[in-house]
């Protein structure tokens, strides 16, 4: 299974309703996230299917995404991505899945700890993402290897170049 990892884009400190799931991505946050999916988009990942935290931010970020893959109609969202939740829920549910490839939408620290299971097989290592991040790993059922650690600028570059539209 070919997994894609993406951290949302940068998200308002605190929400107005006080919830820490409504927090909203900012203007900067939604433009990147709009540049990010223009940025995958160019790579022609071969994304089946998009799965994010039900959170506002993760929303906001995996949208553009869906919409520049044509995968509006494959986007869900899984609780276990969520903050605080165990690495191991997601990949339960990803065992149970039959899509050879997966972008998965959510929030640091878990997706570091994810990240760092999936590589080395270790769920106490972390291997961090920044906001608008994307991360590829090549996994089978417990071992993977990771084939592409891109930075939101790279992925912004890759969308300049492409001259691709907006999606936002």
């Amino acid at each position: 299974m070919d997994l894609w990892l993406l951290r949302h884009a940068a998200a308002q400190a605190r929400a107005s309703s006080g919830r820490d799931q409504d927090r909203e991505l900012t203007a900067e946050g939604l433009e990147r996230a709009g540049a990010l999916a223009r940025g995958l988009a160019a790579l022609e990942p071969g994304i089946l299917r998009i799965v994010t935290s039900p959170s506002r931010r993760a929303r906001q970020t995996a949208e553009p995404v869906a919409q520049a893959l044509r995968l509006s109609e494959k986007l869900f969202e899984s609780r276990a991505l969520e903050p605080g939740h165990d690495p191991e829920e997601i990949l339960s549910e990803l065992e149970r899945e039959e899509t050879a490839s997966v972008l998965l939408v959510g929030h640091e620290p878990l997706l570091g700890a994810l990240l760092g299971r999936l590589v080395t097989g270790d769920g106490r290592v972390e291997i961090p993402l920044k906001k608008a991040a994307v991360a590829r790993v090549e996994w089978e059922r417990g071992a993977g290897t990771l084939r592409a650690l891109l930075p939101a600028r790279v992925l912004e570059r890759l969308a300049r170049a492409k001259g691709s539209e907006s999606f936002r």
